[in-house]
């Protein structure tokens, strides 16, 4: 098993892809603690964890809050003694077109997911420059790339998650510890079920693989950046899409 005895960290891992990656994770052999601001699913995808042999927690932290961030992540310590992996999953959309959107939830938006990665990678960085080591993974997205309708707050905040993972990566590369960003494109998730038909065909007629993406398919590819096997892999933003955005 390739994360056997590791310990990972995986934000808003509750659901959707999040609980895909926590359970990839753990049947490779690491112990996941799961962070999500719905405390029940949190704790059902824990006792999922548990099943598959390994030891899991949970906890109910915004991780827009430095001090519950903080707070969090030293129970993780008194717990597991260590912390090998961040996955700074936790995001949320708020779509609008640009003159229709409110300052809200611009805020809101930018707050979770882009400060929100700020805050566990500052909070848990510490904790990894002290033992050498580390393998953070930050999940952007295509859109960060692209840009959307309807979705600058979105574009912005995983744009600013790209940029993020460059410059940590520069500063925290000399202690061994290694930061990537992972940038899906269509996933099916509860939210692209709720497209109409005729937007999922126009979907897919942009991916070439011609389907949309399985959060398995993005669970893979943060276990691969996770483990040993990326070891010499840093400051990187790989795309997961179908083919949908060749750079």
């Amino acid at each position: 098993m390739r994360l056997k005895d590791k310990t990972a960290l995986v934000t808003g891992g509750a659901r959707g892809i999040g609980r895909e990656i926590a359970l990839r994770l753990a049947r490779e052999g690491a112990n996941v603690v799961i962070w999500d601001i719905n405390p029940e699913s949190a704790k059902s995808t824990a006792k999922d964890i548990e099943a598959l042999g390994v030891k899991a927690d949970y906890a109910q932290t915004d991780v827009t809050k430095f001090n519950q961030v903080e707070e969090s992540v030293n129970k993780i310590l008194d717990n597991f003694q260590k912390l090998d992996i961040l996955v700074n999953n936790a995001g949320i959309t708020k779509d609008n077109l640009l003159l229709r959107m409110s300052e809200a939830d611009w805020d809101a938006v930018i707050n979770v997911n882009l400060k929100g990665t700020f805050n566990c990678t500052k909070a848990v960085s510490k904790v990894m420059l002290k033992q050498k080591s580390g393998k953070i993974v930050n999940i952007a997205s295509i859109i960060g790339i692209i840009g959307n309708f309807g979705q600058a707050n979105y574009a912005a905040s995983k744009a600013g998650i790209i940029a993020l993972t460059k410059t940590t990566a520069k500063e925290l590369a000399s202690r061994g510890i290694c930061v990537n960003a992972v940038a899906p494109g269509f996933i099916q998730t509860e939210m692209t079920a709720k497209l109409p038909a005729d937007i999922q065909q126009k979907l897919l007629a942009q991916i070439p693989l011609s389907r949309l993406g399985k959060p398995e398919d993005v669970a893979n590819l943060c276990l691969f950046l996770a483990s040993s096997e990326s070891d010499y892999i840093t400051g990187q933003t790989i795309i997961i899409d179908g083919g949908m955005v060749m750079a």
